[in-house]
């Protein structure tokens, strides 16, 4: 379902419409939403800006229902203030839940194997720098750096910073990341939608300048050679 929503992002505003009955699916993409945020949380490699933005898109359509109609009439819709509520707390409850492990099983949390393999030693470095240097407020940067949330809230617990601290502080980061999210794509999708097709283009352009770029390189390199 979130390649779906995602390959739908990526073509055109039109195509959105193959998405519309999950807009009317409330209770289903909440369940996804906590699902989807419950896995990244703990340091699953599903990105949550990926499933933010898609249920911000659904709770556009659903708001739109004369672009996006329902199946039927007055069919409940994704509302966007839930979503956004919703994943805020999983998000936070999550966070808090890490810091816990992190907290009871100290140092050596970092010698199991699943953890060594998806952290590598320049991510456990910038970690162990940022927790130095910041010490609790770490947790809210933490929150901002997709790819080492899990490890460096992992880390807030096993240096056993305040739990209070790390709610505060975590808390506000992740009100300020989490349901902006949703919030935007639902109340300003139109435009949002607008801006990235504008910047598919752009992307377009700048990557088939670099293609010219290379094989005009290689091209007067094999001369230069020859």
């Amino acid at each position: 379902m979130d390649d779906s929503l995602i390959q739908c992002l990526w073509h055109s505003k039109e195509t959105l419409a193959c998405l519309t009955p999950y807009a009317y699916q409330p209770i289903w993409i909440y369940t996804f939403l906590v699902v989807m945020m419950l896995l990244s949380a703990i340091g699953l490699p599903f990105p949550e800006e990926a499933t933010l933005v898609s249920v911000g898109v659904l709770a556009y359509m659903g708001s739109n229902p004369d672009k996006y109609p329902p199946p039927y009439e007055g069919a409940p819709h994704v509302h966007a203030e839930t979503a956004a509520i919703v994943a805020f707390l999983i998000v936070w409850l999550s966070d808090f839940w890490v810091y816990g492990v992190g907290r009871l099983f100290g140092r050596r949390i970092f010698e199991w194997k699943p953890i060594k393999s998806v952290l590598s030693e320049k991510n456990r470095l910038r970690i162990e720098e940022w927790t130095q240097k910041y010490g609790a407020y770490a947790c809210g940067i933490f929150r901002f750096t997709p790819g080492i949330r899990f490890p460096g809230h992992l880390a807030c617990g096993m240096l056993k910073f305040p739990a209070w601290k790390f709610l505060v502080i975590d808390g506000i980061a992740a009100l300020i990341s989490v349901p902006t999210q949703i919030l935007l794509l639902a109340y300003y999708g139109d435009h949002i939608l607008y801006y990235l097709k504008q910047f598919k283009i752009g992307v377009l352009i700048v990557l088939v300048i670099l293609g010219l770029y290379f094989l005009y390189k290689k091209y007067f390199a094999k001369r230069a050679v020859a």
